[in-house]
């Protein structure tokens, strides 16, 4: 949905059905249609919902595809969630909306610096070392945390800096992490522990674009 006008916001599993429900008393009639990515309603006044399925495919029922939804997000599935950033990460494993298990670091990574010549080169050299060393604690940790617990993930989420994740997941220590289903990206600041948990509710919840009528 792209029209103009559109928001989307994000909605956790717990408050699905009342915000479903909360939709269709405010805007009329409800219509209802699902596939195996999204569920859309589009409501008696104009204004419509697409839902986009966390966790796909969603197997709808024709005869209730909300209720569906709502019990395909409450599903109790295990997750994990790798964040690196320069100067810091953290790696986790959730059940449902629990952070069960989960390791948060700092490693400082110079910042890029206007000077040039052979100072220029040496900050660079400097900063690349520090980037390496940042990617290789990120590395330990998610091999302890995140590695164990692969067979019992349903999918990895990942957020940051793209080009450290991907040296991480690089790593053949990580392939069989690396190898599981990727979530929606994760945008978040400094790896902290509520960036973390943060992170985890966010990886779960159900995004909905609202376009009114």
């Amino acid at each position: 949905m792209t029209e103009s006008g559109a928001r989307t916001v994000l909605v956790a599993p717990e408050r699905l059905a009342g915000w479903l429900e909360r939709f269709a008393a405010s805007h009329g009639d409800v219509q209802v249609s699902a596939s195996n990515d999204v569920v859309a309603l589009h409501a008696a006044d104009g204004s419509a919902a697409r839902c986009e399925v966390p966790f796909p495919p969603l197997h709808p029922d024709p005869r209730a595809p909300w209720q569906a939804l709502v019990d395909h997000a409450l599903h109790g599935r295990r997750v994990a969630v790798l964040l690196i950033r320069r100067g810091g990460y953290a790696a986790g494993v959730f059940e449902a909306a629990t952070l069960v298990a989960s390791k948060v670091g700092n490693r400082y990574v110079q910042g890029r610096t206007a000077a040039g010549g052979t100072s220029q080169q040496r900050f660079s050299r400097r900063r690349d070392n520090q980037a390496a060393a940042l990617v290789g604690s990120a590395v330990e940790v998610a091999l302890r945390i995140i590695a164990p617990e692969t067979p019992t993930l349903t999918a990895l989420f990942t957020g940051g800096d793209r080009p450290l994740i991907a040296s991480a997941l690089a790593d053949p220590r990580l392939a069989k992490v690396a190898a599981l289903p990727r979530g929606p990206w994760l945008v978040v600041g400094d790896p902290r522990l509520k960036v973390l948990r943060e992170a985890g509710q966010r990886a779960r919840a159900v995004r909905i674009t609202i376009l009114d009528g």
